[in-house]
């Protein structure tokens, strides 16, 4: 793995090189990225060696792609175009059926793997990649039969190198499943975030009154909206179909306040404290 390419250059794409320049000294990593200013930043940073661009590919051994999912479903076939038969290419998107119904026919296929880390934080851009970012977390894995076994070693060589958790997964059901543990949260964050902002319009109450559970609470409300609105269309009918349900667990919780029916309120956290159970050892 001598020649490892990113495209995209923030916190997913930095992060994996980051680490993957510390556990392998020897490598190269090129960074592409359609902001001049974040390449020039990363370069900055150290998180890549060098600029590049799509067609400087052919040489790659890896090649990362950690960009919205709106965008790599424009770039992936053309980036299969221009890679080798010995180049892995793997991409890091919270959606997979549509990416992976995307390149189904390509003549390479074989060359993709379908991969999403689970991981990240709600900053974005080159200043927010950091080492470690991907131990201990777990990448779920789509479609593996459709990558050449040869090529699938080197992703998952890479993957354990940097102390990642291998789960498989079809994309169908990958969709449905991170639309419950990971959207539905992003979209909860994001709309508390502005009924505080629209109800509370004095900045520094909420700033002095809000306390550590409403800054967890809303903190994925500072992830970026260019990442996030592509991901919401991609999973839509997933989406919808959590916010749906989520719905009505709110109006169910709001109606037996309105009845002061407190012990069943008390009920209805009490057995959602088992989620403690569920989550534990989650950093």
């Amino acid at each position: 793995m001598k020649q490892v390419f990113i495209i995209g250059v923030g916190l997913i794409g930095g992060s994996f090189a980051l680490d993957i320049k510390k556990r392998n000294p020897e490598c190269v990593v090129y960074g592409i990225d359609k902001s001049e200013a974040h390449l020039d930043k990363a370069k900055t940073l150290g998180i890549i060696d060098k600029k590049a661009t799509y067609e400087d590919l052919s040489t790659a051994d890896v090649v990362i792609v950690a960009i919205p999912v709106d965008a790599t479903l424009e770039v992936l076939s053309k980036v299969l175009d221009l890679v080798s038969d010995e180049t892995v290419v793997f991409d890091a998107g919270s959606t997979k059926e549509d990416i992976c119904l995307k390149v189904k026919n390509h003549p390479k296929r074989r060359n993709f793997l379908a991969a999403h880390p689970i991981a990240g934080t709600e900053f974005s851009g080159p200043d927010a990649a950091i080492h470690n970012l991907y131990n201990n977390k777990t990448n779920i894995i789509c479609e593996v039969e459709e990558t050449a076994f040869k090529l699938q070693e080197k992703a998952l060589k890479l993957f354990a190198d940097l102390g990642m958790r291998i789960r498989y997964m079809n994309p169908k059901a990958h969709d449905k499943h991170i639309a419950y543990v990971s959207h539905l949260s992003h979209i909860s964050s994001f709309m508390l975030g502005k009924t505080v902002i629209e109800k509370e319009k004095n900045e520094r109450d909420i700033f002095d009154m809000a306390g550590s559970g409403f800054a967890s609470t809303v903190r994925l409300a500072k992830s970026s909206p260019a990442m996030w609105t592509p991901i919401f269309k991609q999973n839509k009918t997933n989406v919808i179909e959590t916010l749906d349900e989520y719905i009505d667990n709110l109006k169910h919780f709001k109606k037996l306040m309105l009845e002061d029916n407190f012990e069943a309120v008390f009920k209805e956290m009490e057995t959602t404290n088992h989620i403690k159970d569920i989550l534990n050892g989650i950093e």
